[in-house]
């Protein structure tokens, strides 16, 4: 007789518990998720006004005690269920701020709006697939770097080849300046908006300030690894007036000024890194390649379709730097993990890379070596301005004001009571199986459900 393997005992185990069905409730609610967080404790809800209780949860009816809630993880690699939840959010966050809604107005789409993209400058050459189906890096003049490698590459790579984005001569490469631009991205930024200003007053014959008296810069932007393991951005530019989306922008604040505007601004960002005895000084600054393109709305006109923009920032947020093999989704503990981890040689480097410079005293505040999982790089995935539009913490305020309606308990006429505790995280072996069977199920009819709204002429 064949012998079960340890998942099929641990379903039968499942299966045949009494509290099983209430146990698939709980997971079906999380969505299916991956990892959910495991509590024990309770919770009264008292009505504001006399004091009496209207519901009390207690996990000591629940099977194994416990409540499982999401782990709102946004890697697809970690979660999948939790990172098309925080997808979502992305996708309305954007959207709002291109076309108003979720406490943002609708005139938003009148103002000037662009799709920018801003690279990472070259710290040497590396294979690369061509759209066009060209040759690598063809040389007339072919010959050899000092390290005696060859400084052309004559071969036509497939965008999904292991070699493309990997250095030509990693002995050439300037590893240190990589790590070191991923640590000051956020500096990099920061110039770049500051130089939005200043170049947006200068077309205007203004002062900073009294450009800021009447005009305002909005965005949301997302970091995302490219083949080279190096991060590129993409972020939605608006211009609003000096009160923010409510406010319109002044008139000769055109989508082509900005357009014009946002070129010159990045190329006008240079910063250096602390002059360091054992590292020298290093410039930092945005790369040649910089795109800008308009926004309409709804496909109308000229430009990319903000829905279209929306969607694809919603889908490289839940990308971490394992998509793109260009890093890993959890933090290294010693020299000795690098060794190991499943990555290219190239990314090993540049991990190596973070852990001897996060060694030195002069770039201790860098903390490298905490992001050496992230090759340097410790920004948020997304960040937006202030005024650009809602907010992941509203978005998920508003899905729990949608679930308590159905409950028919306003916030504000309730008092509820909670004392909650942290006991676990994730899944047995066969409970993950059937979790992930939830998640495909309920993924299918989201599907099933969107196919149906098509069919009857309504808007996904």
């Amino acid at each position: 007789m064949r012998q079960l393997s340890e998942v099929d005992q641990d379903l039968i185990r499942l299966v045949q518990d009494p509290g099983f069905s209430r146990w698939l409730d709980q997971i079906t609610a999380t969505g299916g998720c991956a990892h959910p967080i495991h509590l024990t404790g309770s919770t009264t809800t008292r009505d504001a006004l006399t004091g009496e209780v209207l519901h009390h949860y207690d996990t000591r009816n629940e099977p194994g005690e416990r409540l499982l809630i999401r782990c709102r993880n946004r890697r697809a690699t970690v979660c999948a269920p939790c990172s098309r939840l925080h997808a979502g959010d992305t996708f309305h966050l954007v959207r709002a701020g291109l076309l108003g809604g979720k406490t943002v107005p609708t005139d938003v789409r009148e103002w000037p709006r662009l799709f920018v993209t801003l690279t990472a400058p070259s710290f040497g050459s590396v294979h690369r697939a061509t759209a066009d189906g060209q040759r690598c890096r063809p040389r007339r003049d072919a010959g050899e770097c000092e390290h005696g490698r060859p400084v052309g590459c004559p071969a036509v790579h497939d965008a999904g080849e292991r070699l493309v984005g990997q250095p030509l001569c990693p002995d050439c490469y300037d590893y240190p300046a990589h790590v070191l631009w991923h640590a000051h991205a956020g500096r990099l930024w920061k110039a770049f908006t500051d130089n939005l200003y200043n170049h947006l007053a200068a077309r205007a014959g203004r002062t900073r300030t009294g450009l800021r008296r009447s005009l305002r810069v909005s965005y949301a932007k997302v970091a995302e690894y490219q083949k080279r393991a190096a991060v590129h951005v993409h972020a939605v530019v608006r211009l609003d007036g000096a009160h923010g989306p409510d406010d319109p922008p002044p008139a000769w604040a055109t989508a082509d000024v900005l357009l014009d505007v946002v070129r010159t601004a990045a190329a006008a960002v240079h910063l250096s890194t602390a002059h360091s005895a054992a590292l020298g000084e290093h410039a930092l600054r945005w790369g040649t390649e910089v795109d800008a393109r308009p926004l309409r709305a709804f496909g109308d006109g000229e430009g990319l379709a903000d829905d279209a923009v929306a969607a694809y920032v919603a889908k490289y947020v839940t990308k971490g730097a394992t998509d793109t093999g260009a890093g890993l989704d959890h933090r290294i503990s010693g020299p000795d993990d690098i060794a190991t981890v499943p990555v290219s040689a190239h990314v090993r480097t540049l991990m190596r890379a973070c852990w001897r410079l996060g060694g030195l005293l002069e770039l201790e505040q860098l903390r490298l070596r905490v992001w050496a999982h992230t090759l340097g790089y410790r920004g948020h995935i997304l960040t937006k301005s202030r005024a650009y539009s809602t907010t992941y913490t509203a978005l998920r305020a508003e899905r729990a004001d949608h679930q308590r309606d159905r409950t028919q308990l306003a916030a504000s006429d309730v008092i509820a009571d909670g004392n909650w505790r942290y006991v676990g995280s994730g899944h047995t072996p066969g409970a993950a199986l059937l979790a992930a069977g939830v998640g495909e199920d309920l993924v299918l009819n989201r599907e099933t459900a969107r196919d149906a709204l098509r069919g009857r002429g309504d808007r996904p």
